[in-house]
């Protein structure tokens, strides 16, 4: 570079740089553009982001906002209140609580239990936020009435996965068993919802809305209480056994089924300690007792051989299918022999002693006498004999609006091939006119075919709804001749000096509020004491009724005594049978229960 003057000779110049063409254009290197590139695509990639959560996802991270600062409260609704008969609750809603903790035994389950007030506050005190305000079931009854209501508690995962449930929750509760099963739907209700803000503590702040829940329905039953708690109370030295009452058109005023629990330990929280003279006193004991079975309704879901009650079914089959008619006789024997086997009488059994003169159909029924019926059900037959208890109700669920009926079984010899491998002797018929061998029933079924003799014919549907109206299954089953004839045989045996039910003999109450129905019939007026200042009025009931005493097992066990009656004869209001199981006879100890629930009934 040359210089002017003003600049020294020293001074160092600057290098001009050239630039280089490439043909045409430029040649540019590749970092010149390398950090707009990337400014570009980071740009890119922020507006997507912003997009897809503002607009694609917007709404599932707004709900994720909202659940972080807003929680839904169950609001659980009541059940409903179920009554008796006369408007008696028989089980009601009380305050508590419900606590939901995490199973430790199932993977993604809860597991929910009933909190007292008692047991709840200190736990809220606590600060423990896992319990909820819900109401307890409480059983009025208690044990007396624990296998008509039955019971609530959790819902089961095998339940959740049922149609009948789709819409319950995993920590719903639900009716367990009885009329709280049989009649969930219509009991359990509608909850309702409350939303509640909460701060970043979990701390609720104010509230933000509520759906009221709706409660279930009441109901009303055809039990009348009173005389469901006479009943329990008149089977207290029954081991095991079964009591049902109805009315002739099949509404049932008392169901008893020993032994029995008490249904607040499910409910009541476990702090709650029940009636001293109860036979179980937490839930484990009633669960894991496998002989006696307490859970087990015995009325629906025992069978046992009905004995000599069966004879009712015997004389209707043998007189309504012309097999007999009322001048039909049978002379007592003792024993009846059928080659190398003999069959006998309990009289002649018991007391080595036969019938005097000739049996007929009533007093056959009265007596209870075995020959005559061995002699019957061989003249009937024993297709014509299973034909005919089939049509009685027998072999068959009777249908009451209880779950856990069973169907009991009525033998005929395609059944004894089948299932024994053995064909069908005139032993088997001789057992089954008397109600024993391979026959099974239920007590309910017991009092069903008494019905149809009270009623005059009709085999109804048992019931224990109030509204329901009655349900004819079978009609015209038993002609008024013949329902005359059996009647009779009933009535004689509650009578003494002819009958077996001694402790029915001369039955009579108090005459106070029964005076006006005295009609020398099914009420008569009776005079007790020896002398003027001991007489008291009585008011004497006609009962017919009908004994049984049913062998099973072995020798050394005690048979089932039975006893099914109704009363007043002519006019029935009330039907009863009683089982109790492995006692004795049925005149010695099924007769006194029926005996004490009748002075019940007609006093109350």
């Amino acid at each position: 570079m040359k210089t002017g003057p003003i600049f020294g000779e020293q001074i160092r110049t600057e290098k001009i740089r050239k630039r280089r063409y490439d043909g045409d254009g430029f040649k540019v290197k590749t970092r010149d553009f390398f950090l707009p590139v990337v400014l570009f695509f980071a740009a890119a990639v922020l507006i997507f982001q912003l997009f897809s959560l503002q607009i694609v996802r917007g709404e599932e991270y707004r709900q994720l906002s909202d659940s972080n600062r807003i929680r839904t409260k169950i609001v659980h609704a009541p059940r409903g209140v179920i009554f008796d008969r006369n408007g008696t609750p028989l089980v009601i809603n009380s305050p508590g609580f419900r606590q939901t903790v995490e199973d430790k035994d199932c993977d993604n389950c809860t597991k929910t239990k009933a909190l007292s007030k008692d047991e709840a506050l200190p736990l809220i005190a606590k600060g423990i936020k896992n319990i909820e305000v819900d109401s307890l079931r409480e059983y009025s009854y208690k044990d007396s009435l624990a296998h008509v209501l039955g019971y609530i508690g959790q819902i089961s995962e095998v339940e959740l996965k049922s149609p009948t449930f789709f819409d319950y929750q995993a920590n719903s509760w639900i009716g367990k068993s009885g009329i709280e099963r049989q009649y969930e739907e219509i009991l359990k209700g509608v909850d309702g919802k409350e939303l509640v803000e909460i701060d970043a503590a979990g701390r609720e702040v104010r509230p933000l809305g509520r759906t009221d829940p709706f409660p279930g329905t009441d109901i009303t039953l055809t039990i009348d209480a009173k005389l469901q708690e006479a009943v329990y109370d008149a089977t207290k030295d029954v081991k095991k056994g079964a009591v049902v009452v109805s009315t002739p058109d099949g509404q049932i005023l008392a169901m008893i089924s020993r032994p029995s629990f008490d249904p607040n330990l499910f409910t009541l929280g476990s702090k709650y300690e029940t009636a001293s003279t109860s036979a179980y006193k937490n839930i484990e004991s009633i669960l894991t007792d496998n002989t006696s079975q307490p859970v087990l309704n015995r009325v629906i879901g025992g069978v046992y051989p009905p004995g000599s009650t069966f004879k009712i079914i015997t004389a209707a089959g043998g007189l309504e299918e012309s097999a007999i008619d009322k001048s039909y006789t049978v002379e007592d024997t003792g024993i009846l022999r059928v080659g190398e086997f003999s069959f006998a009488n309990w009289y002649y059994t018991d007391y080595g002693r036969t019938e005097p003169g000739k049996l007929n159909v009533v007093r056959g029924l009265s007596r209870s006498n075995d020959i005559f019926f061995y002699k019957l059900a061989e003249k009937i037959g024993v297709d014509n004999l299973s034909r005919f208890a089939e049509k009685w109700g027998l072999g068959e669920k009777t249908g009451i609006d209880l779950g856990g009926e069973v169907k009991g079984l009525v033998p005929d010899p395609n059944w004894k091939k089948e299932v024994i491998g053995e064909s069908w002797y005139l032993g088997d018929t001789f057992i089954f006119g008397i109600g024993q061998g391979f026959l099974l029933t239920t007590p309910l079924q017991v009092n069903s075919f008494t019905e149809i003799v009270a009623n005059g014919g009709t085999l109804y549907q048992p019931r224990l709804i109030k509204t329901q109206s009655a349900k004819r299954k079978e009609q015209n089953l038993l002609n008024q001749k013949n329902r005359e004839l059996i009647r009779q045989g009933m009535i004689d045996s509650c009578s003494s000096g002819v009958g077996v039910a001694w402790p029915l003999f001369n039955f009579s109450v108090d005459s106070k509020g029964l005076e006006e129905k005295i009609d020398s019939k099914n009420y008569f007026e009776v005079k007790t004491g020896s002398d003027s200042a001991a007489l008291k009025d009585q008011v004497g009931i006609s009962i017919a009724c009908k004994t049984g005493t049913a062998q099973h097992g072995g020798e050394e066990t005690l048979p089932h005594a039975w006893i099914t009656l109704f009363a007043p004869a002519y006019d029935p209001e009330i039907v009863i049978t009683v089982l109790n199981e492995e006692s004795g006879e049925g005149s010695n100890k099924a007769a006194p229960i029926a005996k004490e629930i009748l002075k019940a009934y007609f006093t109350q």
